[in-house]
């Protein structure tokens, strides 16, 4: 046993001789010298963040995995997906907490006022020094999580509409393909093909094969309702599985298959189950069949009541032309045989002259058709004629062959004119010539330059000057020069 007490500010200790039965004998000779043996111990000094986590350490080992009972409140939910909330039993309180992989696990939607049994651990939140609890599940206490889970899903699907009446589709009366999404070895299937086969046995089913138990059946089944509705093979779709317990049909109450059956354009059968038990699926179909069987019933219903009621009516046929029979057999038995060949051989001989007038007829109609059919045909042939190329051509010819003979009339009349006016031309040119001047004996002087010389004023002594006869030229030097008075 060990005891602290404080001496001149240092705590010693003092060690029994209890705790140590070896040292009993020296714990009498220190008794008996009347002084007892003292330890020195240091400070140890905390800081804050290390106490924190030493003691979260401590509890979290020590409360690392348990259950506690209780009640929800002051419940809120974070942006990052953690559930903050108090679990409360009388007047104690606990903080707690369930983050967002935990909480989006949970089967139910935790509420205020909600009795659950939590399991978790005891941690401490260090930045507040604060003790919580660390939830790792929850479930109701009381009404199972699948139960409430139903229930809450419900209400809010309703809310948001889906499962109004409005907007449910009418079943097509004769439906030529079925599509089912169930799964392909289970007793469903097999049931379904039966009652269809012995029902109707012209209506096509195709399945599409999912899952219908298990954490992907509800994606798959979701699938096969897409599917369904890009290939519009199928005239209306049936969703089916057996019974089983509120967790085998656990995938038939989920909002994603909701939705899916709310969004498809091809209306819907659910057939989940047996005929009490009841999913979000039936809510959100279309139509709620209670069995498979009864959903393949359904299907079938137009079609067989039909095949009855021609069944029915057959039989009513049957019976009748039976009847009328048996009254034509009378009716024959009470008549003469010679007025009846009599009155046949009559209406045989109207048929005959009633067929001769029709023979005539046609045969006047014909010759009629056969005239109008030949000038149609003659009148055809003369355009036909006009339109031939080698008729055209040789009109073509001949209308050249005129205008060729006009054109070299023409340009003989024409060159004869242009002689007639060039030889004039001609003549009054040679009249107007200065060449006929000079053969009446005159000439023409020009200087060196070719300039005409008309007066002795542009002339020097020396000056070489060029004569223009009417032929030839002659080049002479001026020695003199003398003026002529001018006359008057």
């Amino acid at each position: 046993m060990t005891t602290w007490r404080k001496n001149a500010g240092l705590y010693s200790a003092i060690v029994s001789t209890v705790s140590n039965p070896q040292r009993s004998g020296a714990g009498e000779e220190e008794a008996q010298l009347g002084f007892s043996f003292e330890l020195p111990v240091t400070r140890h000094i905390w800081k804050v963040g290390d106490l924190v986590s030493e003691v979260r350490v401590r509890v979290e080992r020590e409360y690392g995995d348990l259950w506690v009972e209780g009640e929800i409140s002051n419940l809120r939910s974070a942006p990052s997906g953690h559930t903050y909330f108090t679990l409360r039993d009388g007047d104690a309180q606990l903080p707690a907490v369930i983050f967002r992989r935990q909480a989006s696990l949970l089967r139910f939607k935790p509420a205020d006022g909600l009795h659950v049994l939590l399991r978790g651990k005891i941690s401490v939140y260090e930045q507040r020094g604060q003790m919580q609890l660390v939830a790792e599940f929850l479930e109701p206490v009381g009404a199972g999580s699948l139960q409430i889970a139903f229930e809450q899903l419900k209400a809010r699907l309703e809310a948001r509409g889906l499962f109004d009446a409005a907007r449910k589709k009418r079943l097509p009366a004769f439906p030529q393909c079925v599509g089912i999404v169930t799964s392909p070895t289970g007793a469903v299937i097999r049931d379904f093909l039966n009652i269809v086969s012995r029902r109707h046995a012209g209506l096509h089913i195709l399945l599409y094969p999912a899952l219908v138990q298990g954490d992907a059946a509800a994606a798959e089944v979701a699938a096969g309702i897409a599917w369904f509705n890009r290939s519009c093979e199928a005239d209306v779709i049936v969703i089916a599985r057996g019974g089983g317990s509120l967790e085998d049909l656990a995938p038939f109450n989920t909002e994603l298959l909701a939705e899916a059956i709310a969004a498809s354009e091809l209306p819907v059968i659910s057939a989940v189950g047996h005929e009490t038990d009841f999913t979000i699926a039936d809510f959100a179909a279309d139509l709620r069949a209670p069995t498979p069987s009864a959903a393949a019933e359904l299907v079938t219903a137009a079609l067989h009541n039909i095949a009855e009621r021609v069944q029915m009516l057959d039989r009513r046929l049957v019976r009748g032309c039976r009847f009328r029979l048996i009254q034509a057999a009378n009716a024959l038995g009470r008549v003469q045989v010679e007025s009846i060949s009599m009155r046949t051989m009559d209406q045989l001989r109207r048929r005959q002259q009633h067929v001769d007038e029709l023979g005539a007829r046609m045969a006047s109609q014909w010759r009629l058709q056969h005239r109008g059919v030949a000038d149609r045909w003659r009148q055809i042939s003369v355009r036909l004629t006009r339109q031939d190329p080698g008729w055209r051509i040789g009109v073509a010819r001949e209308r050249v062959s005129a205008l060729d003979v006009r054109l070299t009339r023409a340009a003989r009349e024409r060159v004869q004119v242009c002689r007639e006016r060039q030889t004039g031309s001609a003549r009054q040119l040679s009249l107007l010539s200065p060449l006929a001047v000079l053969n009446r004996g005159y000439s023409l002087v020009y200087d060196e330059t070719a300039k005409l010389i008309k007066s002795t004023e542009s002339v020097t002594e020396g000056q070489t000057l060029v004569t223009r006869l009417a032929r030839g030229r002659l080049r002479s030097r001026v020695s003199k020069i003398e003026d002529e008075p001018r006359e008057l």
